[in-house]
């Protein structure tokens, strides 16, 4: 029988993690970071690193890695949210091209870190292959490589049919694109070690601490995190709550919480990965409009992501990572259809979590030195890599320093906040129609991208 929620299969190994004490009160610290995700444990991270003496305390909701971090699929890519066009409009090609170094570097940053503090979260830098799987998404694929060309940075390989069968038996596989700068995680194993280290720099992580409200800093008032529990006063305060930014009322609008499901395999036979390969264990995505992402883990299973339900009314948000049995019909449907092979392979285990969207489908890193609030996030769920770079960067601001993280592009952005309902859910329900449609329009034979899906990119501002 397959479990669907509890969280995520990453847990399932060894169970939810032991909760850690609740803030027992009123409490001053120099910094409040606001969720125990990657990007508020990799913020508290750097801080302690570079200020030993920091009073850091992190409130959690529920549990260090409850949301995004432990249950994404586990890609450590290169990508930068909402693409490089409209930076290199708004700040230069060269600055741009610094960003992309940044993070493929900040791959190597991770691994270093996991190394260095002993944590062992499976990490396998083979890269990420995006494969086309029909005429449409080949047209797509090309259209890609030569964009690509404009990109020396990405080291990007456009791979013809055979070339991608040598590396994995796609069933139909026309092309595919492969680019180095993508290692395949853990992400419970990340995201549980990184809390770990940080308590060992002296940082408190309150667990089962909800904030309800985040108050600005004034020349006369210390900016302040109310909980159920009591108030944080803190010299500074960071905001890293990504899919659950919408249930703080004052942040309503500022990011939606989109839904991604996914499915992972029981152990498959030693046979079975003989007929599929994915001996580089490369994370895999094909190039639909509502795409798919795999990896290949290390105990030998297929973990496959992709959307169910995108996005649910006044932008509430699932808590156990339960999906709808719908979604899960659809992604064996999809992972048969990728991989013959996998036959009647058991489904584990099914999950789902939400991610940051902001209106334009950029990530940002803000602090305002007159409120003392920071935030990082919206990373639309290319965040497990950007996660360290964003806490890097806030750890900088907070510090007043000027480096090459402060002045990375997606810092101090202003994007406008989404549309209030009926508005929001119409828009994105209408988006995912029109991207299913163009699917099923490409996958019968269409040989080049459905008109109606660049009419959905339209509409939702990416």
């Amino acid at each position: 029988m397959t479990t669907n929620g509890n969280v995520s299969f990453w847990y399932a190994a060894d169970g939810l993690p032991t909760p850690r004490p609740a803030l027992a009160g009123d409490l001053d610290v120099d910094v409040a970071i606001v969720g125990a995700g990657y990007t508020g444990l990799w913020s508290a991270y750097y801080l302690a690193k570079a200020d030993p003496t920091l009073r850091i305390a992190v409130l959690e909701s529920r549990f260090a890695g409850f949301g995004a971090s432990g249950r994404n699929g586990g890609w450590l890519a290169n990508t930068i949210t909402g693409g490089r066009d409209g930076y290199v409009k708004t700040h230069g090609r060269s600055l741009v091209g610094d960003f992309q170094r940044m993070l493929n570097e900040t791959i190597n940053e991770v691994i270093r870190v996991a190394a260095v503090e002993g944590i062992d979260a499976d990490i396998h830098k083979g890269g990420e292959l995006l494969v086309a799987r029909n005429p449409a998404q080949l047209n797509r694929l090309d259209e890609l490589a030569l964009e690509q060309q404009k990109w020396p940075e990405d080291d990007a390989i456009r791979l013809s049919a055979d070339q991608t069968a040598q590396r994995i038996h796609v069933a139909g596989a026309l092309g595919s694109m492969f680019i180095p700068h993508c290692a395949r995680i853990h992400p419970a194993k990340l995201v549980q070690g990184l809390a770990q280290a940080v308590e060992r720099q002296g940082v408190t992580i309150f667990e089962n601490t909800m904030v309800t409200q985040i108050n600005a800093g004034t020349p006369k008032r210390t900016p302040s995190a109310v909980t159920e529990r009591g108030v944080v006063r803190a010299q500074h305060i960071l905001r890293a709550t990504e899919g659950f930014t919408a249930n703080l009322p004052q942040a309503h609008r500022d990011w939606l919480p989109m839904n991604s499901s996914m499915i992972v395999t029981e152990p498959l036979e030693a046979t079975t990965w003989a007929e599929i390969g994915w001996k580089g264990r490369e994370t895999l995505e094909d190039l639909a409009h509502a795409y798919v992402y795999l990896q290949r883990t290390m105990d030998g299973r297929i973990a496959l992501g992709g959307r169910g339900v995108p996005y649910r009314y006044g932008s509430r948000t699932d808590m156990d990572g339960a999906t709808q049995e719908k979604t899960i019909q659809t992604l064996r449907r999809i992972l048969r259809e990728m991989f013959p092979a996998v036959g009647g392979t058991k489904i584990d285990h099914a999950w789902a979590g939400v991610l940051g969207v902001p209106r334009d489908w950029k990530a940002s890193v803000n602090y305002d030195r007159a409120t003392r609030l920071g935030f990082a996030g919206g990373y639309v769920g290319t965040g497990v890599t950007a996660t360290n770079l964003a806490g890097r960067t806030l750890s900088d601001l907070v510090l007043g320093k000027d480096t090459k993280e402060t002045s990375v592009p997606w810092v101090n952005r202003s994007v406008r906040r989404w549309e209030p309902e009926p508005l929001r859910w119409l828009a994105v329900q209408g988006m995912y129609a029109m991207y299913h449609r163009a699917d099923a329009q490409e996958a019968g034979g269409r040989g080049n991208t459905a008109s109606i899906a660049r009419f959905a990119d339209r509409i939702s501002g990416r």
